[in-house]
């Protein structure tokens, strides 16, 4: 039981050196990773698409 009270308190010290964002920061980062996402899926649906041309081409 002692090492899991040892374990905790050195979790909490730990967690009060952390550099946490702000709030402004954080909607940052969430708009740049929303906004990544959402190119890397038009990619990938536009080079599907081409890829499925390309093989329907082959096949007819």
């Amino acid at each position: 039981m002692e090492k899991i009270k040892n374990y905790l308190d050195e979790v909490s010290k730990e967690m009060k050196k952390v550099s946490w964002p702000t709030q402004e920061q954080l909607k940052e980062s969430t708009l740049v990773t929303i906004v990544a996402c959402a190119v890397i899926t038009l990619f990938t649906y536009v080079v599907d698409i081409f890829m499925t041309n390309i093989v329907d081409l082959m096949f007819l």
